[in-house]
């Protein structure tokens, strides 16, 4: 795991907790995965699915109810990250605030991420 002990790998506003625990509530899902994956014009997605079961190497963040998990592969990627629920006339969806990210296209869907040495060398306060 890429955490630091004490300290919630993600956070979630209000909204998104309310957001997250109505959509486990309405299914019965145990949570939302998040992670990333290659693709889009900057390099990389993020991917949130429903989750009916916790993998042990997932990284479990639990909030007012609301419960994500962190696919081992995406953990260094989405440590800090502050997950929103906007929404707004024409949209509405979660929406990430990521330290880790360098660079976003112009649509939002797509990011690029700092290196790895450099993502390492801030975790380990360097």
């Amino acid at each position: 795991m890429f955490g630091i002990p004490g300290k919630a790998a993600v956070t979630m506003t209000p909204k998104a907790v309310q957001q997250i625990a109505k959509l486990m509530a309405r299914d019965g899902h145990k949570g939302l995965r998040i992670g990333v994956k290659k693709g889009g014009c900057a390099g990389m997605e993020y991917t949130m699915d429903y989750a009916d079961d916790i993998d042990p190497m997932d990284e479990v963040v639990e909030q007012e109810g609301a419960r994500v998990m962190i696919a081992p592969m995406a953990q260094m990627f989405l440590f800090g990250t502050e997950i929103d629920y906007e929404t707004s006339l024409l949209e509405s969806g979660f929406k990430f605030k990521n330290p880790n990210v360098e660079d976003a296209c112009g649509c939002g869907e797509s990011i690029k991420f700092k290196d790895l040495d450099e993502l390492t060398a801030e975790r380990d306060g360097n």
